[in-house]
């Protein structure tokens, strides 16, 4: 598959997870990250969209064990948070 057409499909994906919380959480990282991802980072994200977003959430903020599955420099990149805008973050 075309590497525009792959992004564009994932982006999609990462966006539309079922709640804001998750859509900010996911989204945002694909958005801030995938521009400079491989393919073998492509698949490990693409593979991650198939998980519950609660377990992901949970993954990425540390309050439940991450399975050594997904636990690496991806995972430690999105435990960062620093891609969820703080605006976005607070209650309206």
């Amino acid at each position: 598959m075309d590497r525009d057409i792959r992004l564009k499909r994932l982006r999609f994906r990462a966006w539309h997870r079922g709640t804001r919380e998750a859509d900010l959480m996911i989204g945002g990282f694909f958005d801030r990250h995938a521009a400079t991802w491989n393919p073998a980072q492509l698949d490990w994200f693409e593979q991650l969209l198939e998980e519950q977003d609660v377990d992901i959430m949970g993954w990425a903020i540390g309050s439940i064990p991450c399975p050594a599955r997904w636990d690496g420099p991806m995972m430690a990149t999105m435990r960062a948070l620093d891609f969820v805008p703080v605006a976005a973050a607070k209650p309206e």
